[in-house]
């Protein structure tokens, strides 16, 4: 689809406008350089807002039970181009194993990794499989040839015959897996755990990520799917089918997986209607057909428990009959456009918010300071220029301001002095902060929580075990905050003296936010509930389930221990940078007026040059002002959906 305002235009314009600051924050650090501001302080956090940009990624997941069209609607999103289905959707149990489509960037090539089903069996973690390639059954992919990559393709959906012992063994509900019936007494399971499929793709290459998940079995047996990759996807499409309704095994893939405690899809869930063409009656007309579909959405809202308007009706087959056909009748009424533009609204616009609420705020903070400096640079310059005319110098007026600007520089020295003592305070109170969260302590805790369930002979014993280590892990993060509290408390009272002494009102601290990692911690402590009370991990061995509680729940807190760490070490760092920036930026530019107002004291070459000489500058100042207030504009620019307001609002961002 062409039209204005579709999927592929609109994540081509995110991408653009992420390429666009990329390259206003490049222009940012020449223009430091070339005004003689930088630093390594300001040297680190361009580089960080830059791999932010770089590394962002937009994660869709499409999840729901069996023949809900999960895989069809894929191919019509975004392989109707090759003419025909890419990935394999035909009736009946096609996508076995939860399936990755990205595009490799680093590899630059198309490429399927599938992962045998038997490594269910290792103790290694999934996180950790990914980084193992010889596990990986590889083959690569030829786009120039759409037939000969639908066949490799198709390779994700092949089936294995084993005996039921052998499917409980890795982890499936035999119960819930068809039988063969080639080979009575046996059960059909997925050959592979996971699929990587790197293709380039538009928007894929533009970092989009879609994982495409299995029914309800294959989603219970993979904790780690739904511990930790389905919670941190952007947003969730939950696909149903209009023929069947909201089943019993829809809502317990809806309550047991998406609309849960420990979710964070923050984007939102949204529940796609799929297959409404069966509901299409051309003897009763289209307001019969438009009736009826309105009826289910309300339906399913109302069991779901969300907005109508968060009901998408599509019919993903007719959507991409519709695409390979080029038949824009036939595509507006699969509503496949409507789809596109819920994407685009709620999705692509909470991801624009998140780089505008974590990049851009600290960057026109560091702009501003910036361009605080270059003007009290020109100010300077003006006092001098008045001190200094064509015909005659006044040596008076020189030297008081020779005076001031000593005194001034006088000023900042000694602040950055006081500043960097304060820091080294800081780094002192960091360390009291990083012991709190340390790597020994968190595999102290691991060690402790091993040893109480190894011990333990009961199911209440072992949920004991597994409830103290997350108690302990909150202890830590508790005190980490009300510690954490306290050294804002001085950041900020070193803030208001420095911005009293200095008059500069704009100077504001870098706050530390440990708030949202003890959130984090209690979600995840949810997620651990729901696995200690999961039926199917109370049946299973004990020393199975164990090793499935280190591999998801422990594996899934030392990323997130991880996270904390790293803003924990930054934090003291980082607190006092804008106003370190301030001063050394404000010291070099008076060491640059006392040496220029000493040469022009000396200089023999008279008031002329010297008055041409600081007329030449202060054009110079000016053009750099006007540099910067372009780059400020180009900052301030609203992301694509946000293109009809004026001006991005800053303030009140945290």
């Amino acid at each position: 689809m062409n039209a204005t305002g579709s999927l592929s235009q609109q994540v081509e314009a995110y991408h653009a406008w992420k390429k666009e600051l990329i390259r206003q924050i490049s222009r940012y650090r020449l223009w430091l350089q070339d005004n003689d501001l930088f630093s390594d302080d300001i040297s680190q956090r361009i580089r960080r807002g830059l791999e932010l940009l770089i590394e962002d990624e937009l994660t869709l997941a499409f999840v729901g039970e069996y023949s809900r069209g999960k895989t069809e609607l894929i191919n019509a999103l975004f392989f109707s181009s090759y003419g025909q289905r890419m990935l394999p959707s035909q009736a009946g149990r096609t996508t076995m194993c939860p399936t990755e489509l990205f595009f490799d960037r680093n590899a630059n090539r198309n490429y399927l990794l599938l992962l045998p089903i038997e490594t269910r069996r290792s103790e290694q973690p999934m996180e950790q499989l990914r980084r193992e390639p010889e596990r990986w059954t590889r083959f690569d992919l030829d786009d120039s040839d759409p037939e000969v990559m639908r066949d490799v393709l198709a390779e994700v959906a092949r089936v294995k015959s084993v005996p039921p012992a052998r499917a409980r063994d890795l982890g499936f509900d035999d119960d819930m897996l068809e039988h063969d019936r080639q080979n009575p007494g046996q059960v059909l399971i997925p050959a592979w755990r996971n699929a990587q499929i790197s293709i380039r793709h538009p928007l894929f290459e533009r970092g989009l990520r879609i994982l495409d998940t299995p029914g309800l079995n294959a989603l219970g047996s993979e904790p780690e799917l739904t511990i930790s990759t389905l919670p941190s996807a952007h947003a969730i499409l939950f696909l149903l089918s209009a023929d069947s309704g909201v089943t019993a095994s829809d809502m317990a893939i809806w309550n047991e997986h998406i609309t849960t405690d420990n979710a964070d899809h923050r984007a939102g869930r949204f529940a796609v209607l799929n297959k409404i063409d069966v509901l299409w009656d051309d003897l009763q007309g289209e307001e019969h057909t438009r009736n009826s579909i309105a009826r289910i959405q309300q339906y399913t809202a109302d069991h779901l428990g969300l907005r109508q308007q968060d009901i998408l009706p599509v019919s993903a087959k007719q959507a991409l009959l519709a695409r390979v056909r080029k038949d824009e009748v036939l595509l507006q009424r699969s509503q496949l456009p409507a789809l596109e533009q819920l994407i685009i609204d709620r999705i692509l616009m909470h991801k624009e918010q998140l780089i505008t609420q974590s990049l851009i705020n600290d960057l026109l903070g560091m702009l501003q300071n910036s361009q605080a400096a270059i003007q009290s640079r020109l100010d300077g310059l003006q006092q001098e220029l008045a001190a200094c005319s064509e015909t005659h110098m006044d040596q008076d007026a020189l030297r008081r301001l020779a005076e001031r600007a000593q005194k001034d520089y006088d000023f900042y020295y000694r602040k950055l002095i006081t500043l960097r003592s304060s820091r080294r305070l800081m780094q002192s109170q960091g360390d009291i902060l990083l012991n709190m969260v340390s790597a020994g302590r968190f595999e102290t805790h691991v060690e402790k929580v091993r040893e109480l369930l190894t011990k333990s002979w009961t199911t209440a014993g072992m949920s004991r075990g597994m409830n103290h280590f997350f108690e302990l892990l909150e202890g830590d993060l508790n005190n980490l905050m009300a510690e954490g509290q306290l050294a804002e408390k001085m950041v900020n009272a070193i803030y208001r003296r420095y911005n009293e002494d200095s008059r500069a009102r704009h100077l504001e601290p870098i706050p530390l936010r440990a708030g949202r990692h003890v959130i984090a911690v209690r979600e995840l402590h949810k997620k651990a509930n729901r696995f200690r009370h999961n039926p199917k991990n109370l049946l299973i061995e004990q020393s199975l389930l164990i090793r499935r509680f280190f591999n998801v729940m422990v594996d899934e807190a030392r990323t997130l221990h991880e996270r904390v760490r790293k803003d924990v070490q930054r934090w003291p760092e980082e607190a006092l940078l804008p106003i370190m920036q301030y001063s050394m930026e404000q010291k070099r530019l008076l060491e640059h007026q006392i040496r220029r107002i000493r040469d022009m004291v000396r200089n023999e070459k008279g008031a002329k040059v010297e008055h041409q000489r600081l007329l030449d500058t202060i054009a110079d100042l000016r053009r750099q002002l006007e540099l910067a207030d372009n780059m400020h504009r180009q900052i301030r620019k609203p992301a694509p959906t946000l293109i009809q307001q004026k001006v991005v609002n800053i303030s009140g961002i945290a």
